[in-house]
């Protein structure tokens, strides 16, 4: 099972906008230089605290590693227009080298959505109808205009990864028109996520990635509301952890995306020392 970082970019105590690259461009070398498989970052921006854009983030990583994956978990796709989308996409895939992991949502949070005027309450209905647009988009077809112009190597765009609830209907989809699927470690389970793994095998999917793995391995971490409500989460001692992981291994996973304190880089190293 393969490690990598989940990224919640905080907003330093001083310092203004120079401190903050300094921090995303050490955290992103932190997690190559210890050999974890890649660095994601999730998707808000209307929740009361600041946050970066997920794809600029990205961008900035893209510049300053050479071997770790890149990834979305997940870009709330209802919220953006998919041809504009797209076009974004697909530089972050060139730009990347091709380590991008386009991993895509319908979004969770009405607050996100009341920023931009969409509609939450037909984000189910619009993410499918999104991701096929940007598949035509990146096969070079028109779909509302001229067709955008394809990179050489970039034809059919970056690997697109669900998140989605386990029902039959996103497991199909991420199964037969993805390249994997996100499990939520916050909603699901231990014991609810070998029902949706064995649905998503089942339907012939291949890489099954679980995200949003609350990590903190200080004496006394500080409270957080979503860690509260989180079903599998590697807050404890190492050991407890370790273990966790373990089990996350045996029941068939390919990847876990863990959340570690982005105002605690130093805890990488800790957190490294759980894998054999």
């Amino acid at each position: 099972m393969q490690i990598a970082i989940v990224a919640i970019p905080s907003a330093p105590q001083g310092g203004g906008p120079s401190a903050m690259l300094g921090r995303v461009v050490d955290f992103g070398r932190r997690v190559e230089r210890l050999g974890f498989a890649g660095c994601w970052i999730v998707d808000a921006f209307a929740r009361g605290q600041a946050m970066l854009d997920p794809l600029m983030f990205l961008s900035t990583l893209a510049g300053v590693t050479e071997r770790i994956e890149l990834g979305t978990c997940v870009m709330q796709v209802p919220l953006r227009h998919p041809v504009e989308l797209a076009h974004r996409a697909q530089t972050l895939h060139v730009l990347s080298g091709g380590r991008f992991r386009f991993g895509v949502g319908s979004g969770s949070t009405r607050h996100d959505f009341d920023a931009v005027q969409a509609d939450y309450a037909s984000r189910f209905k619009t993410l499918p109808e999104s991701l096929a647009v940007m598949r035509r988009v990146w096969a070079g077809e028109a779909v509302h205009g001229p067709a955008l112009s394809i990179w050489p190597g970039t034809e059919g765009g970056p690997p697109v990864f669900l998140g989605a609830w386990r029902s039959q209907r996103w497991i199909d989809l991420a199964a037969r028109h993805c390249q994997g699927w996100i499990a939520s470690g916050i909603y699901a389970g231990v014991d609810d996520l070998p029902v949706g793994l064995k649905m998503f095998r089942e339907a012939g999917g291949k890489r099954a990635l679980l995200a949003n793995i609350f990590t903190d391995l200080r004496p006394d971490p500080p409270a957080h509301p979503l860690i509260e409500r989180a079903k599998v989460t590697l807050v404890g001692d190492k050991a407890t952890a370790r273990d966790r992981l373990r089990r996350l291994e045996d029941i068939g996973f390919d990847d876990a995306l863990l959340i570690v304190p982005f105002d605690a880089p130093d805890m990488l190293e800790d957190v490294r020392a759980l894998l054999p």
